[in-house]
């Protein structure tokens, strides 16, 4: 199997996965504040990352600058990113929130250019501008029958902000650690991090029952452990390229919130749908 037929199917696969997790997060606020719901992601998660990578696949622990490598990573892809994610998600909606990764390729793409100086093809900029075109048109029904407050958009923007950063900082740095032991020490390390916020601004009893429960088996195991090693996978070939593949995450993000939260699709999705498939095949021919 050639690399470009790789990076297709993990490109699709990490889309379809990731983007389960605003209605998935979405179902579990209905037992659980925010933070309480994520921090028990994180630290069950990231033990069993761990637990994997050391008891099965043998590997050695962080050393030195590792550490510090781990902890801005952490920082930014989990306690941040992930963090003002599921805040946003009490305030806007599911499919608001799956829309919102539409916005990193772009981020991605100038701050590479600014902090990498990797310079951007124009083909890669017209594969942006037609996903980001077909995100809006399959958004908009959504758009205007969402409830989202200014609060909450300017929480998910920052959220998307961080996730950028995050994915730059990744890219840059030379690891030298397996992919499962990054992830599983990021999100672990992610978690510790953010632990006193959930603790100091606990507030109403939470509900541990089967739909918490349901809701966080997908949140780690489909979400944190398939679709992150995928994202790293895919970042280590290219990080733009990699990034165009989040065009396809409000596509399948709004389709999950039909089905499960009831919100519409309409004719907009398969226009949009047209436009973003289009951008996709933009972004994969640059490779050429």
């Amino acid at each position: 199997m050639s690399q470009r037929v790789k990076f297709f199917i993990a490109g699709v696969l990490f889309a379809a996965l990731w983007a389960s997790a605003s209605a998935a997060g979405k179902i579990g606020l209905k037992s659980a504040e925010p933070l309480v719901l994520f921090n028990i992601r994180f630290i069950i998660a990231g033990a069993a990352l761990l637990g994997y990578a050391y008891i099965f696949q043998k590997n050695p622990l962080p050393k030195n600058r590792e550490w510090v490598e781990l902890s801005i990573f952490g920082l930014l892809n989990t306690s941040l990113y992930l963090g003002f994610f599921i805040l946003a998600m009490k305030q806007v909606s599911a499919g608001i929130g799956s829309l919102s990764t539409a916005t990193n390729p772009l981020i991605i793409s100038i701050l590479s250019a600014i902090v990498l100086r990797r310079k951007v093809k124009k083909m890669e900029w017209f594969a942006i501008v037609f996903g980001m075109a077909g995100v809006g048109l399959a958004t908009y029904p959504l758009l205007q029958n969402s409830f989202a407050t200014v609060q909450g958009l300017l929480i998910l923007l920052a959220s998307m902000v961080c996730y950028s950063i995050g994915t730059i900082y990744y890219s840059e740095v030379k690891w030298k650690l397996s992919r499962t032991v990054i992830n599983g020490w990021q999100v672990l390390i992610g978690g510790i991090i953010i632990l006193p916020f959930t603790l100091y601004f606990h507030e109403k009893p939470n509900h541990f029952d089967l739909t918490f429960w349901l809701s966080e088996f997908w949140l780690i195991i489909p979400v944190s452990i398939i679709s992150v090693q995928l994202w790293l996978y895919l970042l280590k070939i290219d990080a733009v390229k990699a990034s165009l593949w989040l065009f396809l995450c409000p596509i399948f993000g709004f389709t999950y919130a039909s089905v499960l939260l009831d919100e519409p699709i309409t004719l907009y999705t398969f226009a949009g749908t047209a436009f973003v498939v289009l951008g996709l095949y933009l972004g994969q021919i640059s490779k050429k």
